[in-house]
């Protein structure tokens, strides 16, 4: 990244002084400009994510808890439109917040008289809702820090779907009942993930980008395939769309008879947010993105709408081919594996299917090891794990010590990564794998997904949109006047977003009725178990914050303080270069408490 003369010595101070010996700071480098995240790689980020085992197996759920065509179709329009308003309350917050003061801004160049009026710069940082949160809900201190960093930390990890992504490999290879078998294929997954992206970085980067683009190819493969049948084509089974398309959208039966279940509608809502939840994914390694101002807001934004439009149009292709009450006979197929079954007649495209799932799933997983390391890094630098130096730091990959060695480069900047925030992610998501051991997979799939998306999803994204509503009217033109995005209808976005995640938290209580896929008789757990658990997380986390900013203060008499200090620069070293953070250097101590005098 070329510098102007001013960064470059700002940078080069910076280093010099955590580099000095005895110096106990910790130096965290950005990407450079050639290893930053382009256009293309944001939208595969949440491309990666959000087309997984959601778009494929949650339709017959969905169709399952409703009995309705009609209404499942409408609650997956709904979906999508909850992750649009999720995406525009994220943008109106990750491109905002956090503020700072431009190195060429001093107050000593304007005068003492002018400070008050010298313009921050919205600069984006890495780590998603942590930043949001702890902007929005910064009294006491380190209060939110403790609750989101405790929380993310241990359900921060798709445990969820590399049991699924198990359980498909068996059911590929014609094992569906070996759960150690699945069980030891999910430890692998997740290692696997962690291994590319601890390994090599830019090598999981493009994995994550081939993926994301074979996902794609393989959603518009069915949709393309869904519609061919209800126009009367054959693909080994006969023209079975037409029997299909009758049943399913004849308008008369369409909304026939639907479930009046509150409790089967508000978790099947939340399997279909789950679904569309991948919009976070950019916004977890922000400072990582080229130029994201000015590109940021309309690749996440033309993303999201393309996800839209696939999964209305996916769910729209299976039910060309399959009726809807042979979606209520079956409770071990998915609607994936229906969808190939009943079109091509013979069980090799189920399993052809379940390994393209697997591989989906697999996606899934590769794009949130490398999303979420980089949040526990953050959450690191805020001293409240313990070794919080350890896990907060970057180490250069071994690839780019490789390549150096072999090429002799003279990069001034190997590529690094969080290779003991890796580690971290890695050992909570098998400590929760291995916690579920004594379920059946497919009933430790869906604890594992309602919990994750009930306390990340509905339940922190609650927190988010109604600080956003709070920073709206209770601090007026003090934020808007500073917003470095502006979604569309103003506070709109956060109003939708808000009510429908406390519709959820409440929701997910109410006990779905006997017949339901989500009931006890079903699942074999009792429906208020993952909701309850996902609530106790709240408290579990400010019982951390009590011991951490409490109780061992005045155990050891003294207080924790931390330094971040971020360098911010002029990307590309223009004058009109977006403002970016290069490195920041962060240090812990403790400090003797100060005493009142008597």
């Amino acid at each position: 990244m070329p510098l102007t003369e001013a960064d470059q010595r700002r940078v080069e101070e910076a280093e010099a002084e955590a580099q000095a010996p005895g110096s106990s700071k910790l130096l965290v480098r950005s990407p450079p400009d050639s290893q930053k995240l382009g256009s293309i790689t944001v939208m595969c980020l949440i491309l990666n994510r959000t087309i997984g085992s959601g778009i494929f197996v949650t339709p017959a759920l969905v169709l399952k808890a409703t009995n309705s065509v009609g209404v499942s179709l409408f609650l997956w329009s709904l979906g999508a439109l909850f992750g649009l308003c999720g995406l525009l309350v994220w943008l109106e917050l990750g491109l905002s917040i956090p503020k700072f003061q431009p190195p060429d801004q001093s107050p000593e160049s304007y005068g003492a008289a002018a400070e008050d009026e010298i313009a921050l710069e919205n600069v984006p940082r890495s780590g998603g809702e942590k930043n949001y949160l702890e902007y929005i809900y910064k009294d006491p201190r380190f209060r939110t820090t403790c609750m989101y960093g405790l929380v993310f930390v241990v359900l921060g990890n798709l445990a969820g779907n590399s049991v699924a992504l198990g359980q498909y490999v068996m059911r590929a290879a014609g094992d569906p009942d070996n759960t150690h078998a699945i069980r030891g294929l999910a430890i692998a997954a997740l290692t696997g993930a962690c291994l590319i992206h601890g390994l090599w970085r830019k090598g999981g980067i493009v994995l994550n980008n081939v993926l994301a683009l074979i996902k794609v190819l393989i959603l518009m493969a069915v949709i393309v395939i869904g519609f061919a049948v209800a126009a009367g084509a054959s693909f080994g089974n006969g023209p079975v769309g037409k029997a299909a398309v009758k049943a399913n959208f004849d308008i008369h039966k369409s909304f026939q008879d639907p479930n009046g279940d509150v409790g089967s509608y508000a978790r099947s809502i939340v399997y279909i947010v789950y679904s569309y939840s991948g919009f976070k994914q950019p916004f977890y390694v922000l400072s990582e993105v080229s130029q994201p101002k000015k590109r940021f807001a309309k690749a996440t934004i033309g993303t999201m709408l393309l996800c839209a439009v696939l999964f209305i149009l996916a769910n729209v292709a299976y039910l060309c081919a399959v009726p809807k009450d042979r979606v209520l006979e079956y409770t071990d197929l998915d609607m994936a594996n229906l969808f190939f079954q009943d079109i091509f007649g013979n069980e090799l495209a189920p399993r052809v299917m379940s390994g393209i799932i697997a591989l989906s799933l697999f996606g899934n997983i590769v794009v949130m090891t490398f999303t979420a390391a980089r949040v526990k890094q953050e959450i690191a630098k805020e001293g409240i794990l313990p070794f919080s130096l350890f896990f907060a730091r970057s180490t250069t990959t071994p690839y780019a010590l490789l390549k150096q060695k072999l090429s002799s480069s003279m990069e001034t900047v190997l590529e690094e990564s969080p290779a003991t925030a890796l580690f971290l992610h890695w050992v909570f998501a098998v400590i929760l794998v291995a916690a579920t051991s004594s379920t059946s997979p497919f009933v430790a799939y869906t604890v594992l997904v309602l919990l994750y998306a009930y306390t990340l999803v509905i339940m922190l994204g609650f927190f988010v949109a109604t600080g956003v509503l709070y920073l709206r009217f209770a601090k007026g033109r003090e934020w808007t006047d500073s917003l470095g995005f502006r979604p569309w209808g103003g506070p709109t976005a956060a109003i939708i977003y808000s009510c429908t995640c406390a519709f959820l938290i409440v929701g997910v209580f109410i006990t779905p009725s006997p017949t339901s896929p989500f009931s006890f008789q079903s699942t074999g757990i009792q429906p208020y178990i993952v909701p309850a658990v996902g609530l106790s997380t709240l408290v579990i986390g400010y019982c951390y914050y009590l011991v951490f900013a409490k109780v061992i203060p005045r155990l050891r008499k003294k207080v924790l303080i931390v330094e971040r200090e971020p360098i911010i620069v002029r990307q590309g070293g223009s004058q009109n270069g977006e403002w970016v953070q290069i490195l920041e250097v962060v240090e812990f101590w403790w400090a003797e408490r100060q005493t009142k005098e008597t």
